[in-house]
């Protein structure tokens, strides 16, 4: 909820006066608007205080500096509320975990910032604010700590902050060629004149030792100060404000080895003797080998949010409507509630709707993952965004914009992949003292090559040192959760399954207990016909189509089953006279001239009917749950007929798979015990609690949580709300209530049950993933900076060179990227 705010200078006795407007949530009388204005009041510097019951907001007058978050604490002590303000940002320049915790600290440190959270992957920072705080103030934090940030309000700025990540993309991409190409022949004249006897002969006979070192020192300083400016003009701002991210190891590493070769070609008598080397194909690489890094972030990066970007692609950018008699084409935006969109075979929905005319079968996999087409005919509802196929269809408007499924899919999306999970916030507290802990070490390990290592010893000192700042770059562990997130979040929605929540994500995988709702969820949620068997001499349509027509003038929902059944079949119904119902025994009438009478077996037995012809029958429906009836007629008995909740197609899969990853799994309902026991049973679900209201759902969900397992909760109506709150993990059936969904941290967008085990698999292998990546991370850095800085040399002469150090730290970061992004192929079989 944004914020209306106001905030204007005027001079008053001399003195500046600033207007404030927050707005107030709770207040219901005039009491309440006293109580708040007197707390108002109180706060230092507040001149005036005038609030609004009507608007629901303050008008306060300040005198000098007040601090705003006392005046939010003001009225939230008082008893009422503020309503947080969010806002998205897009945070350019951030290339490393260090950069996230920066920018986060930045942001909360502000007055009246509740929350920031900063997404590397995605380069977004999420804050929630009190009303007080303006974007202007966030922003100029942002570029404060050095990055730059951009309001993101749409779409649209959206599209604007990929474009500029490509433009980035493309820089990078020049600016690695030219880096590659001037390195070369950096690399070839100094490696070669070390490790290939006829370089080295070419090199002394022709151009000489001294004249190669000249033309390294020219290439080295365009590389240096070309393309690997970015790193300097980052990275040593940052530093000398005591705040060194990555971009400061690389500018400091490349700088000194670059440093100490200059001094050695053009002024080699102020070093010690014996000491006279250079490192320019050392400095050369490095930036090389970090902009191949960089460039290969960038492109995975892309295809990290490459789920996004096909369900933005989804919705049409213009549609056929029907305006004033005629069908004009216009933008998709234009398109108003109630109007009337024209849909030709093989075009896509471009708002969500019902359709008035028409008859086609519509394909919905891009949303809900289910491959085969729905049919759809008048009165059935279509999403925008889904393919219509065979037949031409006219929709009118019930959702546009903002407010269609596949607009409010993207939003979710958006938000789950920038969540950030609990197990980050272990990262960003290593990370953000990383690079200065690095850096000290580096500084270590100089002083103690200089003091204690062989001669050369500043030769020594020199590149141990340098190796550690390089190697120990923290890209690997700022990209290691929000990849993982943004690709299996993105998977996720392509398979139907929408987490709201990131946090969802890493709670899901410990889930070991799934609650299950029936009707709606196990069960189609409504009654139909599913048993119809007749007696001798009578065929099934005809009966069929008497009992529909009889049950056509009832307003009981078996009797609505019973005629749903006969117009799929399109049957022809008679025409009825003399209906009556007869309490607690059934219906009668006059259908086409023939007497039917319809109702249970005591009715029958009324009639002087014997239903013993079907006792089997009714045996086996009594066993399923389900209560027969029998139709007569002409005053024989003609058909036993059964009318029930049926399971659902998806349902008997979904139960095997869910106990394929090793979840109990239990039914709680409020039907009567012996049909759920009947269902559990057809299923084979391990308990049952039946014959519970809402509130005897979340006791009983409570229940299952104190027996120490996590739980997940599967509903889809209203009554499912509670428990869906209550449960570890509630998971709504997309095709149930609002209410539902929005108390869900899960929403299963095709409404069939074979997402929950989907979204329990992808969360282990979500977390899976993210532990590698952190692994990886952690243990590369963990292992590798005490061999850069020389820890195996005493023992095995082994130095790393800074080289190996840079293609190294690059192949970290591409390592979690490429490991990430094997999710997108995940895919379960229920």
């Amino acid at each position: 909820m944004s914020a209306l705010q106001e905030l204007r200078a005027t001079a008053a006795n001399g003195a500046s006066v600033q207007k404030l407007t927050i707005p107030v949530v709770g207040m219901t009388c005039a009491s309440c608007v006293g109580r708040v204005e007197k707390a108002l009041a109180r706060v230092e510097g507040v001149t005036a205080a005038h609030v609004n019951l009507a608007t629901e907001r303050a008008d306060i007058s300040l005198q000098g500096q007040v601090d705003r978050g006392a005046l939010v604490a003001a009225i939230e002590d008082a008893g009422y509320e503020v309503p947080v303000a969010r806002h998205e940002l897009a945070v350019d320049g951030m290339t490393c975990a260090s950069c996230v915790a920066r920018v986060e600290r930045a942001l909360t440190v502000l007055p009246g910032v509740r929350a920031a959270s900063v997404n590397l992957a995605s380069e977004r920072a999420a804050v929630t604010a009190d009303p007080t705080v303006r974007t202007e103030d966030l922003i100029a934090a942002i570029d404060g700590a050095g990055y730059e940030a951009h309001l993101l309000q749409g779409d649209t700025d959206a599209e604007d902050h990929a474009a500029r990540r490509d433009v980035e993309r493309l820089a990078l991409k020049r600016d690695l060629l030219i880096a590659a190409a001037l390195t070369l022949p950096v690399f070839v004249l100094e490696m070669g004149s070390h490790t290939v006897p006829a370089i080295h002969d070419w090199v002394t006979g022709t151009i000489g030792m001294q004249a190669s070192w000249q033309i390294q020192l020219v290439l080295t300083a365009i590389v240096l100060f070309w393309p690997g400016l970015r790193f300097y003009r980052i990275g040593l701002p940052v530093l000398f404000k005591g705040a060194p991210d990555m971009n400061s190891l690389v500018a400091v590493g490349t700088f000194a080895a670059f440093s100490y070769s200059l001094v050695a070609t053009l002024a080699p008598q102020l070093l010690p003797a014996g000491t006279v080397n250079v490192y320019f194909e050392a400095a050369a690489v490095i930036v090389t080998l970090v902009l191949t890094g960089r460039y290969l972030e960038a492109r995975a990066k892309g295809r990290t949010s490459d789920a996004i970007k096909r369900l933005v692609g989804l919705q049409p950018k213009t549609a056929r409507i029907r305006r004033d008699g005629k069908t004009v084409e216009l933008d998709a935006s234009e398109i108003r509630l109630g109007d009337l969109v024209e849909v030709r075979p093989g075009e896509r929905l471009a708002v969500d709707g019902k359709v008035v005319e028409g008859g086609s079968f519509v394909d919905e996999s891009m949303l809900t993952g289910e491959p085969v087409p729905v049919a759809k005919k008048p009165g059935d509802a279509v999403v925008g965004g889904t393919i219509n196929q065979t037949g031409a269809l006219t929709v009118r408007a019930t959702a546009i914009g903002r407010d269609t499924m596949l607009a409010q899919i993207i939003r979710m999306v958006q938000e789950a992949q920038g969540s950030k999970l609990p197990i980050q916030a272990l990262v960003d507290r290593v990370t953000l003292w990383f690079v200065p802990a690095v850096m000290l070490a580096a500084a270590l390990t100089f002083l103690v090559w200089l003091i204690f290592g062989p001669e050369p010893a500043t030769s020594f000192a020199l590149v141990n040192a340098v190796a550690v700042l390089i190697i120990a770059c923290p890209c690997a562990m700022g990209l290691a959760t929000p990849t993982s997130i943004m690709v299996g979040t993105g998977r996720g929605a392509e398979l139907g399954v929408l987490f709201r929540q990131g946090e969802a994500l890493q709670s899901l995988k410990d889930a070991r207990v799934v609650a299950l709702d029936k009707t709606g969820t196990l069960t189609e949620g409504r009654p139909a016909l599913t048993d119809l068997q007749t007696a001798d001499g009578f065929a099934r349509s005809e009966i069929l189509s008497l009992i529909a027509a009889v049950e056509a003038r009832s307003e009981h929902p078996i009797a609505r089953a019973i005629v749903e059944a006969a117009e799929a079949e399109e049957l022809q119904l008679p025409a009825v006279a003399s209906f009556e119902s007869v309490t607690g025994f059934g219906v009668r009438a006059v259908a086409g001239g023939r007497r039917v009478e319809i109702g249970a077996d005591r009715f029958m037995a009324s009639l002087g009917l014997d239903v013993g012809q079907f006792a089997e029958i009714a045996g086996r429906l009594a066993g399923e749950g389900k209560s027969p009836l029998y139709a007569a007629i002409d005053r024989r008995l003609a058909a036993i007929v059964a009318v029930a909740d049926p399971i659902k197609p998806s349902t008997p899969g979904a139960i095997r798979a869910m106990h394929a990853l090793g979840l109990k799994v239990v039914m709680i309902t409020g039907d009567n015990r012996r049909t759920a026991e009947t269902v559990a049973r057809q299923l084979g679900i391990d308990d049952v609690v039946a014959e519970v209201l809402p509130d005897g759902k979340v006791e009983a969900v409570r229940r299952l949580k104190a027996g120490g397992e996590r739980v997940a909760y599967v509903g889809d109506g209203i009554n499912d709300a509670p428990a869906l709150a209550e449960a570890d993990v509630g998971i709504a059936i997309g095709t149930g209530s609002d209410i539902a969904i929005e108390a869900a941290d899960v929403v299963l967008v095709s409404g069939r049950l074979t997402g929950v085990p989907t979204a329990i698999a992808l969360s282990r292998a979500t977390m899976r993933n993210i532990r590698e990546n952190l692994f990886w991370a952690f243990a590369y850095n963990a292992a590798l900076i005490p061999v850069a800085a020389g820890a195996l040399y005493p023992a095995f002469g082994i130095l790393l060179s800074p080289i190996l150090a840079a293609g190294a730290m690059a192949l970290s970061s591409v390592f979690v990227l490429a490991n990430a992004l094997r999710l997108r192929r995940f895919a379960i079989s229920a």
